[in-house]
């Protein structure tokens, strides 16, 4: 009865947070990230790349924006014509902006950001549960095909393959897993693990890193008892977070004009149209 009651709780969690992974919608920026339609028509109106860069600075000023491209413009999406905000990625498969974009998954046919990174996280770890707990009951049917003891030749494939799959998920999901818990513990996304986060400073890999309680409490909120139930918890609303530094976290769009133009136009080389149209770089 207990392995019963145990088997249908982790079973319960699994497809719980598999469900909340799947069906819980990636979260976009918020309007005022959004260009209004008289700014679209005098961004792409104007062909001169400075004046694009003035254009978008104008428009991010009041912004909580802290990175940059590694161009050191500002970050701008053409597609969904909006100023992205900090870990904000823009997904080819959604067609849109996520707010900390974390990856693409296959395995729940979502992108996997802000608004479902813990429910990712706990899919992961109750499938991790539920495989070790099917391969630890079905071992000892396993020991006694082996001594002779089971006779039934059904009953021994379904043995074997039930172990089989158990053992090669549990693998599987092992590393993955692993892997998320070093990215929580560090409060870096998949995407920042591959491409540090640009800052006014220069790229950054633990720019965000707060420490290992607070990059838990992140992801997972303050509430201890709510963390291990698929129940949203994270902090803030994905469009903020803190940052390591106070150097790092000075905001050169809510700087004035001069500042931009002393940070980017003054460095970018004279008469090279296409080259200086790369200052503006556009993120996918």
């Amino acid at each position: 009865v207990a392995y019963l009651v145990v088997f249908h709780i982790l079973f319960v969690l699994f497809v719980w947070t598999y469900w909340k992974s799947v069906f819980t919608l990636p979260i976009q920026p918020a309007k005022k990230f959004h260009m209004s339609y008289a700014d679209q028509e005098r961004y792409e109106n104007e062909e001169r790349p400075e004046v694009q860069r003035q254009i978008l600075a104008e428009i991010a000023r009041k912004l909580p924006v802290y990175t940059r491209t590694g161009s050191g413009g500002i970050r701008f999406c053409d597609r969904c014509q909006l100023i992205k905000p900090d870990r904000c990625h823009h997904c080819s498969v959604c067609a849109m902006c996520v707010l900390k974009m974390d990856h693409h998954c296959p395995w729940v046919n979502n992108c996997i950001g802000f608004s479902n990174y813990k429910f990712f996280l706990l899919f992961l770890a109750y499938s991790l549960l539920y495989c070790l707990y099917i391969a630890a009951t079905v071992f000892k049917y396993f020991i006694k095909y082996w001594t002779g003891e089971l006779t039934n030749g059904r009953s021994k494939f379904h043995i074997l393959f039930l172990l089989f799959v158990a053992i090669m998920f549990f693998v599987s999901l092992m590393f993955l897993f692993g892997y998320h818990c070093w990215l929580v513990s560090r409060n870096r996304s998949t995407l920042e693990a591959f491409s540090a986060p640009v800052f006014q400073n220069g790229p950054d890999k633990n720019g965000f890193n707060l420490g290992f309680v607070k990059n838990l409490q992140q992801v997972f909120g303050e509430e201890k008892k709510l963390w291990l139930l698929p129940i949203a918890s994270s902090q803030g609303d994905g469009h903020f977070f803190p940052m390591r530094a106070l150097s790092e976290a000075r905001n050169p769009l809510l700087t004035n004009e001069e500042q931009w133009e002393e940070d980017g136009i003054d460095e970018e080389p004279q008469g090279s149209g296409e080259a200086s149209s790369l200052a503006i770089e556009r993120e996918t």
